[in-house]
């Protein structure tokens, strides 16, 4: 693991300040409280200094020490512990197995003489039970007896609350509430001193290493334990941390969050508690001393005291981003929370995201540096601005100060590597698409979108069009020139198209149809401008481009007009009256258009029918007049001009005869006639002249839909008449007259059609007919007796209903009363209605409707 640093060792108090020559003397122990400092030697002196912090411009810490002045307990023993209890202004101090009270600021004794003796260790209790500000909890370790001792300290006096018993010689002790952490001979305890309760936590050996034992926060502990590992335990006896590795020869240990410091004959290493890897490691020859006083982390040798200085959590953090550490950078600021307040912390945890997503951006782990500019809410920007020219040049962004990462330019970035820097931009384009509808854009929008723009169209990326479609707010100026630059024409009319400068668009897009610019985006391109002036709103667009599009195909510029949708308030549409006089020119689109008037919107105006009519007959006409025509077949158009006359009743029928007179159009002919009525002379049409008795069955069968049965019948008498009369000399006619029979027996009145067919035809040729006729005719006859027997049970019913109305006595006296007038009755008779309502008969006669009854009163 490569070292960061964490804390620099300064110099606290020089040996010549301490003892000057004095070479036997060594220094026992410390305590610091506040910028009162306090050693213990082994001469039993105290001495008192005063610690000056002073900052250096190079952002380097010193320390100067005043001392104040130094005593000697009257003891030839050595000073074995010192601790402050600043709210009684008594320094706790424990020589020769006894713990006696000295003022802080004078070291002289209090003149009660309050200690306590047989001590071999105490400690305070920093989370104390009682209440009482004027004392503090003290727990005693004793000398020989296997017992601990609690005591309450007094300015000038003290109490003993309690005293519990302990299975083995208790050597090391840390207090927290009712709870004491303990290191016996051989193993750690957890032990509850106001329920005697106690909770084994793991075996050690108390001759083979020292045992540590330090409280480090609420309810949780920091042990020495076995396999040189530093063990964290609650006070239910678990351990909500994983253990940090040190040294097996650990003397000291003390805590500076987010750090645990050990320190052993060579060494002072520092520990992360947040992931539990080492940090740092500080040579430090013969030391014996490390402890931490309300965050002042303080390590001495026997002759000189030292201060770790803790670099900021901020600094620390971004030496760790500086050397890629991401992770580790990561960790730390996550754990920085608990000593940073809540809002700086929030600004400087979004930061060290945001720089880590950049680091992480660097290294092509896009996946992480996505995940790291989403949690820190990066501003966009920021990325994007690594991109040249992508920001749209009215924007008003300026990067971060101090800036986010070292890099002026992705190709800086990328050190020119051209696959690199594509992968950057990939990158970008899909992280600015998935940002651009969340609230990461909020206020900057149209830098994103104009942005996304510039590398979609650089990319060649399909996702351009899809952008320019939907809502969007790509800046018109700057987008503009840059899809002209890579020369994205029919983009750019999306662009303008959006921007509602529709002209502007369509031109574009004529241009590039035209191949004045070149634009491969869509080979269609030409439909699809098509398309577009058929749903534009703006007639004028569409009157201008109208011949454009005709001219380049006739039969797709049309459906700039056949395909607009039909507006109920009539603002899109065209009065046709216009469209057919542009389309003069283009008598291919002027077909289709009026195909579209007549057939798709049923348009109701004979002048429309009519000029249909006379344009297909045109065509029809100039196709027999070509060389290559077959009169075999009829052709597609004059098939449409068949169906025309047929279905429709709105042209002009006598001028179109005119013009047909005389053309060699028999069908077309026969279907006139029968417009006017004129069924004879259409059928003599289509079986004298045309010779095609189908032609002529067709007619009778459309000639008469819709009309009735009768009128259907009177035309196939007619047909059939015709065929009957002309005689032996026509026997081809015979043979269709036997056919129509025999194909339409059930269009016949076969007793009129017996006595029209001559003597000489056999039963056998009229077989299909004879039988359809009698089947039609038994059928006819056995649907009117099931009709006559329907009626007669209906008839039942109601006879049956009458009887049980009359079997039913009616009481009539002077009291009852008309239900209509309200009036008596003045003689036995009445009128009773379905519901039993009783009116006069003159008042029935003048009304259809029951007494409150929705029903009428049809039954007396």
């Amino acid at each position: 693991m490569v070292n960061i640093k964490a804390f620099t060792l300064v110099s606290a108090v020089e040996r010549e300040l301490l003892m000057g020559d004095k070479e036997r003397v060594n220094i026992e122990c410390v305590e610091c409280c506040g910028r009162n400092l306090y050693v213990g030697t082994s001469d039993g002196f105290i001495y008192h200094f005063l610690l000056e912090e002073k900052a250096l411009p190079t952002g380097t810490t010193t320390f100067t020490a005043t001392k104040q002045l130094h005593r000697h307990l009257g003891f030839k023993k050595p000073v074995s512990e010192l601790r402050a209890a600043s709210a009684l202004d008594r320094l706790l101090v424990l020589c020769d197995s006894c713990i006696s009270l000295v003022g802080m600021h004078s070291l002289e004794p209090v003149p009660s003489g309050a200690r306590i003796k047989g001590a071999s260790t105490f400690a305070l209790n920093e989370n104390p039970v009682g209440g009482d500000p004027f004392c503090v909890e003290v727990c005693i370790l004793s000398v020989k007896r296997r017992t601990i001792q609690v005591f309450l300290v007094y300015e000038d006096r003290v109490q003993i609350v309690k005293e519990v018993s302990t299975p083995e010689q208790p050597l090391a002790v840390a207090v927290d509430g009712h709870f004491l952490c303990l290191a016996l001979s051989t193993q750690y305890i957890i032990l509850n001193y106001s329920t005697g309760l106690s909770q084994d936590l793991f075996p050690y050996c108390s001759e083979e290493k020292r045992p540590i034992v330090k409280r480090i926060g609420r309810q949780e502990f920091l042990l020495a334990g076995p396999g040189g590992l530093g063990m964290f335990a609650t006070v239910a006896g678990i351990s909500q941390r994983a253990p940090v590795h040190w040294s097996e020869n650990v003397i000291g240990a003390a805590v500076c969050f987010p750090y645990v410091l050990a320190l052993d004959s060579e060494f002072i290493t520092v520990h992360s508690m947040l992931d539990q890897q080492q940090k740092q490691t500080l040579p430090f020859k013969e030391g014996h001393i490390l402890q931490d006083f309300e965050g002042r982390v303080i390590v001495a040798t026997s002759k000189g005291v030292y201060i770790l200085v803790p670099l900021p959590l901020e600094k620390q953090i971004q030496d760790l981003l500086a050397s890629r550490r991401v992770e580790e950078a990561l960790v730390l600021a996550k754990g920085a929370r608990r000593n940073i307040p809540k809002e700086k912390f929030q600004v400087m945890y979004k930061r060290v995201l945001q720089q880590a997503g950049f680091i992480q951006f660097a290294q092509l782990q896009f996946l992480e540096a996505k995940e790291l500019f989403r949690s820190g809410q990066l501003d966009v920007r920021e990325l994007i601005s690594l991109h040249p020219f992508l920001l749209p040049t009215s924007s008003s962004f300026t990067r971060c100060h101090p800036p986010l990462h070292e890099y002026a330019d992705l190709n800086q970035l990328t050190q020119g590597d051209q696959e690199k820097m594509a992968k950057c931009k990939r990158f970008l384009m899909s992280y600015l698409n998935e940002v651009r509808s969340t609230e990461v854009a909020n206020g900057y929008k149209e830098d994103i979108d104009t942005a996304l723009l510039k590398l979609y169209a650089e990319a060649d990326h399909d996702s351009l069009l899809d952008l320019l479609v939907t809502e969007n707010f790509c800046l018109l100026t700057d987008s503009a020139a840059w899809l002209e630059k890579h020369r994205k024409y029919f983009a750019l009319g999306l662009l303008y198209h959006y921007n509602n400068q529709d002209a502007t668009a369509v031109q574009m897009w004529v241009n590039i149809v035209n191949g004045d610019v070149q634009d491969a985006t869509r080979a269609d391109l030409y439909e699809y401008v098509v398309d577009f002036l058929s749903t534009c709103a703006d007639q004028q667009l569409v009157w201008a481009h109208a011949d454009w599009v005709l001219q380049r195909s006739q039969e797709v510029g049309v459906q700039v007009f056949t395909k607009r949708p039909l507006d109920k308030q009539q603002k899109n549409s065209f009065n046709p009256d216009d469209v057919i006089s542009c389309l003069q020119k283009y008598p291919t689109a002027l077909v289709r258009y009026l195909e579209h008037l007549v057939v798709d919107r049923s348009e109701q105006k004979a002048e429309y029918h009519t000029h249909l009519a006379v344009l297909y007959l045109e065509e029809v006409l100039q196709q027999r007049a070509a060389p290559s025509h077959s009169d075999t077949t009829a052709t597609e158009t004059q098939t449409k001009l068949r169906r025309l006359l047929q279905k429709s009743d709105l042209y002009r029928v006598h001028f179109l005869m005119e013009r047909i007179r005389g053309a060699g159009l028999p069908v077309e002919r026969a279907i006139l006639h029968g417009k006017l009525g004129e069924h004879e002379q259409a059928l003599r049409v289509l079986v004298h002249e045309l010779g095609d008795p189908a032609a002529a069955e067709d007619y009778c069968l459309w000639g008469s839909e819709g009309r009735g049965a009768a009128c259907r019948q009177h035309l196939f008498h007619t047909l059939l008449t015709m065929y009957l009369q002309a005689g032996p000399a026509a026997p081809e006619l015979a043979v269709a007259a036997v056919d129509l029979l025999n194909h339409h027996a059930g269009e016949f009145d076969a007793a009129q059609v017996l006595q029209l067919l001559p003597g000489s035809w056999s039963v056998q040729l009229l077989h299909p007919f004879l039988t359809g006729a009698m089947r039609g005719s038994i059928h006819a006859g056995r649907t009117a007796q099931v009709a006559l027997g329907l009626a007669r049970s209906e008839n039942l019913l109601y006879t049956a209903d009458k009887m049980k109305l009359k079997g039913r006595a009616i009481r009539l006296s002077d009291q009852k009363l008309c239900q209509l007038c309200q009036h008596p009755f003045t003689e036995p008779v009445f009128v009773r209605y379905p519901n039993g309502g009783l009116v006069h008969p003159h008042c029935a006669a003048s009304r259809h409707q029951a007494p409150n009854s929705p029903s009428p009163g049809t039954r007396t």
